[in-house]
């Protein structure tokens, strides 16, 4: 039988790379549909106007991030931005929780227990140790 230590942290490696999946569509969709990222932008964040080259930009920001997170780099810094770039996209979804029953609106429903277990891999980080970089 598996050490206590060890279920943790395969468990908490099964919450980031699912985490990690989640946030590499949504960076990919930054470059391979930008204008749908620049609505994103536009409807739930009030940014307007955002050119495809500053998409760009964002998504490759968001890319090292992740990347960073995946693999378990610096991750009081690369946890902590995850979280705080997951908090602030489930906020700004605030409207859609106030209709749950018009579609698609019960799918946003989803990012609260997404943003629980990035909350628990922030607090858990030093436990978070399968297949991830010592820095």
């Amino acid at each position: 039988m598996k050490s206590s230590n060890s279920k943790l942290a395969f468990s908490l490696f099964l919450l980031r790379i699912s985490t990690f999946f989640v946030l590499g569509m949504w960076t990919l969709d930054k470059f391979l549909n930008p204008q749908h990222g620049a609505s994103i932008f536009e409807r739930y964040y009030q940014i307007p106007g955002l050119s495809i080259t500053i998409v760009y930009v964002i998504g490759t920001i968001q890319a090292v991030v992740i990347l960073a997170f995946l693999v378990g780099f610096k991750k009081r810094l690369s946890y902590g931005l995850i979280l705080l770039m997951h908090a602030v996209s489930t906020v700004s979804a605030w409207n859609k929780y106030l209709d749950p029953w018009v579609v698609p609106n019960l799918l946003f429903f989803a990012a609260f227990p997404m943003l629980a277990a990035i909350a628990a891999l922030y607090l858990l980080r030093d436990e978070d140790t399968y297949l991830t970089v010592r820095s």
